[in-house]
């Protein structure tokens, strides 16, 4: 790959020059798959109750908030098509995590400035990037860590918002490669190259058991089973994954509450789609996720996951913890390993074309 996993350089901190600076759009949209106030899954897609693991009814659409990077120079109008890479934040953060978490740097947002840098020196393609909230829940703007509470249920069920509901939208309304109504074979094995997924904390635990097939949780109030991080929480049903969407995830400081990497790897070893690209990374005296999160998802996973699995990252960062040193680091190498794969397909398909 010739690419060598480093720290951020300081000067990608800094801001580029205005006219090669993305901007932050602010956008709303439908969500039609979410936990209502009465725990049932609301879904307008033919989702069983086994799968979900709960009941599933048919409900009103709510709206959402999501923030999106878009790259110097972008025009909706012009025919220049883009990857997408979606980060996620924590359990206590929101759509403004990654923006206002990472830092300001020159007026400007560290984790913006980081993207700027990398695309303007031409080590990353231009890309958009989109920051959700990750409850999939009727009360999404709670960002209190409750158990008991249907707003931390939500993040187990972000997996359907983000395949029926946010995906379509964001390929709907801007210049992507990707075309989620598109579901021939080919469109499907190109599409996936084109997505990115990745997030801190809590939401490194959704890319981890929500993409690659993982457990979701609830609370032991209902589950009436003992929490094994006792914090309230235990596993219920394994996730359908998300493999055929996404070819390169990313966990940076996952929760406690990630599935083991025997269970993940069994996971990804059963796709037929395989992994280009899993990067987990946290640092060592990271008391909420190193062992927990970090030790226990990793451990076992390359063997389990086998030949499924092109690429495998894990980056122990020495003295880290559990702070935007090591998730800026994360999303910093993530965006410049992913994708890669991506444009060797497009190459090889545009030969196939031409004979």
């Amino acid at each position: 790959m010739n690419i060598d996993v480093t720290a951020v350089p300081v000067q990608y901190k800094r801001a580029v020059n205005k006219e090669l600076r993305g901007i932050i759009a602010e956008r709303t949209y439908p969500v039609g798959n979410y936990i209502n106030s009465s725990r049932q899954f609301v879904t307008n897609q033919d989702i069983c109750t086994g799968e979900a693991g709960r009941e599933t009814v048919k409900g009103d659409t709510i709206t959402k908030k999501c923030h999106i990077y878009l790259p110097a120079g972008y025009d909706n109008k012009k025919n220049i098509k883009y990857d997408v890479l979606y980060l996620l934040h924590g359990v206590g953060g929101d759509r403004w995590e990654w923006l206002k978490g990472s830092g300001i740097e020159d007026d400007n947002y560290v984790i913006c400035n980081i993207f700027d840098n990398l695309i303007a020196k031409g080590e990353i393609e231009p890309m958009i990037v989109v920051f959700p909230e990750g409850r999939s829940a009727h009360d999404w703007m709670d960002s209190s860590f409750n158990p008991d509470g249907t707003n931390l249920l939500g993040f187990y069920y972000f997996d359907y918002e983000l395949r029926y509901d946010l995906i379509p939208f964001i390929e709907s309304q801007y210049n992507t490669y990707a075309n989620i109504d598109d579901i021939s074979p080919e469109a499907l094995a190109y599409n996936r190259l084109h997505r990115a997924i990745a997030g801190l904390s809590m939401g490194g635990m959704q890319s981890l058991n929500l993409i690659l097939g993982g457990h979701r949780c609830d609370s032991t109030t209902y589950t009436q089973t003992i929490s094994p991080w006792e914090n309230g929480l235990d596993t219920t049903v394994l996730t359908p994954g998300m493999m055929d969407l996404f070819a390169y995830v990313g966990a940076f400081s996952n929760a406690p509450t990630s599935s083991d990497g025997k269970t993940l790897g069994r996971t990804i070893a059963s796709w037929d789609n395989r992994l280009n690209l899993l990067y987990i990374t946290c640092g060592d005296k990271d008391e909420i996720s190193f062992q927990e999160g970090y030790i226990k998802s990793t451990h076992e996973l390359l063997d389990s996951a086998g030949d499924n699995l092109s690429q495998y990252y894990r980056v122990l960062i020495k003295e880290g913890v559990h702070d935007f040193n090591v998730w800026n680091n994360g999303a910093f190498n993530f965006s410049r390993l992913s994708f890669r794969n991506a444009k060797i397909y497009d190459k090889l398909r545009i030969v196939a074309m031409t004979i």
